[in-house]
């Protein structure tokens, strides 16, 4: 064989899908020997028919960086120097074993990041190193962005995972409320191509109107926009169940039949008429009236938000009265209106009955309830800083970055580097791992075999059902190793078994001795293991599933599935009323006067371009395109000429926590009175070649942490619709990730 065609013959074409987020696209690989070529779209995936954005088709350029974590390191003398991973494991375990013997098991902490949820296995094994430990002392990326929806939904439904969702492909009227999927997908549902399902909503003679304060890119598709104030979205729902009902759009037989508390909320909602609410939502009595109108007169119609709204201040609120909307108006379990899928096993009765996600414990620091098992991520830093018993020591960062994505960042650094112990696992050096003692190199997406992560997996969050298997693109370089190897090493090196069981911790002691990464590592047998997870839900061997390389299509989604079925309350009917969102809503009086302040000063929302993904695709140039380098302060002309603001002044921009300078951009699609910032930015600190060259500035250290700045329902941080001041900058000082240098 000549050297032409050895070198050909190693060329190949795999297909796997994207894990970036909920769209999962299908994916085609180009491969020679261990390197990725190219990604394309697959244009004959069952599902996503084809699509991919610019992150899915461009993530090997990301992967592929210089700066990718290969060895793991310790910090010695103010800098990260390669050590082995014998050392590590053995050092962070005495270290483990020693804060638990002197300060009790909660001195222990992890904090559970977004690129950990979307695999399988990793966020399993995070699970079990915690509970192996005994510690109750979790916090994750959801109290950033989603919590409100998981502790409404176990208020109303049961369980928090049960999560009804818009049946895209048959609805007639989708109204989207705080959203912009055509940017950043559909939040939890898999809505491959979101511009193209508006499309045909459009095109079947339905309508999608957007609610939002600025006119986004989802709202240009849909073609009919409503702006709104930022964080007064609970009102104009309020307002919108209070005309459901004047118009007589209760069901009332359906209602009757499958829920409780119907009397108490129609009474809360008769104090909130459009013509009241309008005066804070900039929503006219008349326009909100014609959505309902709109709304009622569908066949199938469905309400729909995202992390405008959930991250506004009164998310949960304001997903409790969308959902109940959905639900007394009959669109609840309704074909055309929102539905509760089916994953590959019952997973929401396995919860219930099993006691996942649903533990009630209070936190140290403000008595805050657990939502999935997991503590408010602005109480974190209190957590650490606050003396007595229960004090965290030690903390575990695993696929997240919480000194960039949280709020009031700069005292959450103070707090990390108080800590006897903070271990990052990631796949990038970035602001966290900078201050880290132990930074542990992982695989990434493309280097690990998987299935959908838990939501398309096992609750059938999905616009079309379908199931899908993908093996390893490439192999791991360096010493990278995946997460659940890592853990059950410190498991091990702790004297702590993975969830309390030592046969447990044994079998997979013993499974690893037997499998090796590519790169020599000790791994346990991640396709075995998937393998074993389908055929425990009753589904195909994971080698027969890779077969079906463009995804194998499941059972359709039924209308009548949910309501009467499986509803975990304790009535078994959906809550209309729950008592501890009844009583919340004692406080709309106050919040509402809140709003109706004469001179409102500028309210801050958040904004999102194609190429980033929260905060870690700014390391490749190509992500960085057309955006200079930094984030920047949009506002709407009118505002900025107010000010005497032009493009690239620079601004200084104040809440009552923190002060940033960020350059001004106009646009005029935004609310006047309203300003945007994207958030992700801030890498100076990283230690990243290219991100940490930029410029941009992170937004959420003009947000606040601690007790007093936290949704008490749902442990959100606010972190949009803030107040702010702007003025005019009065020097040229250099932005920094902690506002002015």
């Amino acid at each position: 064989m000549s050297f032409r065609v050895m070198i050909d013959a190693m060329k190949r074409t795999e297909h796997t899908f994207c894990r970036i987020c909920e769209s999962l696209c299908g994916l085609e690989v180009d491969i020679e020997g261990d390197r990725v070529l190219a990604i394309r779209p697959d244009q004959d995936h069952v599902a996503t028919d084809g699509f991919s954005c610019v992150k899915g088709l461009k993530q090997h350029e990301m992967y592929t960086s210089p700066d990718r974590l290969k060895y793991p390191t310790k910090k010695v003398g103010g800098k990260h120097v390669r050590i082995s991973w014998e050392q590590a494991i053995r050092e962070i375990g005495q270290k483990v074993k020693g804060i638990t013997a002197d300060f009790g098991k909660n001195a222990i902490g992890m904090y559970v990041g977004t690129a950990a949820g979307f695999g399988v296995l990793h966020p399993v094994f995070a699970q079990g190193f915690m509970e192996g430990i005994g510690s109750d002392s979790m916090f994750s990326s959801a109290t950033q962005d989603c919590s409100n929806k998981f502790s409404t939904a176990r208020h109303m439904y049961g369980f928090p995972f049960t999560q009804p969702f818009p049946d895209i492909l048959n609805t007639n009227c989708l109204i989207i409320v705080g959203a912009n999927p055509v940017i950043s997908k559909w939040s939890f549902l898999q809505v491959p191509n979101p511009s193209k399902h508006i499309r045909e909503i459009k095109k079947r003679g339905g309508r999608v109107i957007v609610v939002d304060p600025r006119r986004t890119e989802t709202a240009k598709i849909a073609g009919e926009h409503v702006f709104i104030e930022p964080g007064t979205d609970l009102f104009f729902y309020l307002s919108f169940l209070h005309e459901l009902n004047q118009q007589g759009g209760i069901r009332t037989d359906r209602v009757s039949e499958h829920m409780s508390g119907r009397e108490e909320i129609l009474e809360l909602c008769s104090a909130w008429p459009a013509e009241k609410t309008a005066g804070v939502t900039g929503i006219e009595a008349s326009v909100l009236k014609e959505l309902v109108e709109a709304y009622l007169k569908a066949d199938g119609a469905a309400l729909y938000s995202s992390t405008g709204v959930n991250m506004g201040g009164q998310g949960a609120m304001s997903f409790w009265m969308q959902e109940v909307i959905n639900a007394v108006s009959g669109n609840l379990d309704r074909r055309g209106g929102t539905l509760v899928g089916r994953g590959i096993m019952d997973f929401i009765r396995f919860g219930v009955k099993k006691g996942l996600l649903i533990k009630d414990r209070k936190s140290r620091i403000g008595g805050f309830n657990m939502v999935n098992d997991a503590f408010p991520g602005g109480i974190m830093a209190d957590e650490i800083l606050t003396p007595g018993e229960g004090q965290i020591r030690a903390m575990f960062v695993t696929g997240g970055n919480p000194l960039i994505t949280m709020a009031d960042s700069k005292k959450l650094k103070k707090a990390f580097e108080k800590l006897d112990l903070l271990v990052c696992l990631d796949i990038f050096p970035n602001e966290t791992c900078s201050v880290a003692d132990y930074v542990l190199p992982c695989t990434d997406p493309l280097q690990r075999p998987d299935l959908p992560f838990i939501f398309p997996l096992m609750l059938g969050l999905q616009t079309k059902p379908y199931l899908q298997a993908t093996k390893a693109m490439v192999p791991p370089e360096g010493e990278q190793r995946d997460e659940g190897s890592i853990y059950i090493e410190l498991a091990k090196s702790s004297g702590l078994p993975l969830w309390g069981s030592k046969v447990a911790q044994k079998f997979f002691e013993t499974l690893m001795k037997f499998n090796r990464l590519d790169n020599g590592q000790s791994s346990i047998p991640q396709e075995s293991m998937l393998s074993a997870l389908l055929l425990l839900c009753g589904q195909q061997r994971f080698k027969k599933l890779l077969r079906s390389r463009h995804g194998y299509l499941r059972e359709g989604h039924k209308e009548n599935d949910f309501l009467g079925k499986r509803v975990y309350t304790k009535d078994k009917k959906v809550d209309l009323a729950p008592r501890a969102l009844m009583q919340a809503a004692e406080n709309l009086p106050e919040l509402f006067d809140q709003e109706l302040q004469p001179d409102r000063p500028f309210k801050m929302i958040t904004k999102r371009a194609v190429q980033t993904h929260n905060s870690w695709t700014h390391n490749t140039e190509r992500m960085l395109q057309g955006s200079d380098g930094t984030n920047y302060l949009y506002m709407n002309p009118q505002d900025a000429q107010k000010l005497k603001l032009n493009p690239g002044d620079l601004a200084d921009v104040s809440t009552i926590h923190a002060r940033i300078r960020i350059p001004v951009k106009f646009l005029p699609e935004l609310k006047t009175g309203t300003v945007a910032i994207p958030h992700g930015w801030g890498h100076q600190d990283s230690g990243l070649s290219i991100a940490g060259k930029t410029r941009g500035v992170n937004v959420n250290l003009l947000a606040g942490s601690g007790t007093g700045q936290i949704d008490p329902l749902s442990g959100m941080s606010k972190l949009t619709a803030l107040q702010v001041s702007i003025s005019p900058s009065e020097g040229e000082q250099a932005m920094s990730w902690s506002g002015i240098a």
